[in-house]
């Protein structure tokens, strides 16, 4: 009985250290951001902290996915079945949010382009993380097309594709140079796409 107490504190650890871990990155940039200074923010020692992580790329990796967590909850959840098309609509001010969490803006570029490599701790979440976003953002554009906001002329996994590129080429872009409005581009690309409706 013990044992399962223990593993629900586990899971609770892990999720406030992640939490704070957001926070602090959001605040202080993921360049800024130590491990020292993350598990002091939950009152643990380094060590302490990549008890509950095997390693560093695996709590930059875990930060990540509870930050599309949140984003999800905030920008798509409350559409119930409706998501996919959400995603299309709230697209735009979801990455207008990502200007307001630059820390966490350079870690997702940092962390991406080191997961390129199969090797990386961290690959298998970013293909994972590509792939569902392929596939829902796919399905946003059906549901669009057969609206007839969409012309039915395009190739959903396509537009998918181009739309994850486009926010990952833009939040690189907009690293170099904060004044570029990300949001804008992106909604610019939907409504031309719209246009040809």
């Amino acid at each position: 009985m013990a044992r399962r107490g223990s593993y629900a504190k586990g899971i609770a650890k892990r999720e406030e250290i992640l939490t704070a871990a957001l926070d602090v990155i959001a605040r202080d940039g993921y360049g800024r951001a130590s491990v020292r200074e993350l598990a002091g923010a939950v009152g643990l020692s380094q060590a302490g902290l990549l008890h509950y992580f095997s390693s560093k790329e695996e709590l930059f990796a875990e930060i990540l996915r509870k930050r599309d967590e949140v984003d999800a909850a905030t920008f798509i959840d409350d559409a119930g079945s409706d998501g996919p098309v959400a995603l299309m609509r709230e697209y735009p001010e979801l990455i207008r949010h990502n200007a307001d969490v630059p820390g966490l803006v350079q870690l997702y570029a940092r962390l991406s382009a080191d997961a390129t490599d199969p090797g990386h701790p961290a690959h298998a979440f970013f293909a994972d993380r590509n792939r569902r976003f392929r596939a829902f953002a796919a399905e946003g554009v059906r549901r669009a097309q057969a609206s007839g906001a969409l012309p039915d002329d395009l190739d959903p996994e396509r537009v998918a594709t181009m739309l994850m590129a486009l926010a990952d080429g833009l939040q690189t872009q907009w690293l170099m140079d904060p004044e570029l409005d990300m949001s804008e581009h992106v909604a610019e690309f939907l409504a031309i796409l719209g246009r040809r409706a």
